[in-house]
């Protein structure tokens, strides 16, 4: 096999922007096991794509950076065998115990030195991102125009402000943004808010 004509072909970015397809992920994750050029190329970009979070002269969004961290530590996750569940889509009757699969594992947790916001995706689909989030202080403002967000509170307790309502929330609690709706989070507790996050496509 001529390894450079196939880092030369782009899937290692493809790869790492979730645009490959499946056969090409499981051709991908098998070479990266049995050619180290192809694993360290990968290392590469993975560092390459963090260094631009942190680099880029246009002010990245906040939310960015965890948001790439995550990403990898889950394709590391997946590539080191651990199995893909789906969780069930949050909804007004979720339950904390709903997540008590992944609550209870000891690598869903977040580093004592966190910035702002950390996150651990539970799983990643073409219809579907789900993570357990810890936010210290606040998330910043955003907004959605393709895809429905939905909040459960595991821990602490924050208000979500949408527009101008302000919605209180405790553990236990559900919460679901509408489309094209600026929002934001701040944390009314000592400790981290600790939620669970889903994205579904709209």
């Amino acid at each position: 096999m001529d390894i450079q004509s196939y880092l030369d072909s782009d899937i290692v970015q493809l790869y790492i922007l979730g645009y490959a397809s499946d056969d090409e992920c499981r051709e991908f994750e098998s070479l990266m096991k049995v050619h180290p050029e192809i694993a360290a190329e990968f290392e590469l970009h993975q560092q390459a794509l963090a260094n631009m979070a942190d680099d880029n002269s246009v002010q990245p969004h906040p939310n960015l950076k965890p948001l790439i961290l995550a990403t990898f530590d889950y394709i590391s996750r997946l590539q080191d065998g651990e199995e893909l569940i789906i969780p069930p889509v949050l909804n007004e009757n979720s339950t904390i115990q709903d997540f008590q699969l992944w609550i209870d594992r000891k690598d869903m947790v977040a580093p004592e030195d966190f910035e702002e916001v950390h996150a651990k995706i539970i799983a990643a689909t073409p219809e579907m991102t789900c993570a357990m989030v810890w936010i210290k202080n606040k998330a910043p403002e955003e907004v959605h125009t393709n895809e429905y967000e939905k909040f459960l509170i595991l821990e602490g307790s924050c208000t979500i402000i949408v527009g101008t309502e302000e919605n209180k929330l405790v553990p236990g609690d559900y919460f679901a943004i509408p489309l094209f709706e600026y929002h934001k989070v701040i944390v009314t507790s000592k400790e981290p808010c600790v939620v669970i996050l889903q994205r579904i496509a709209a």
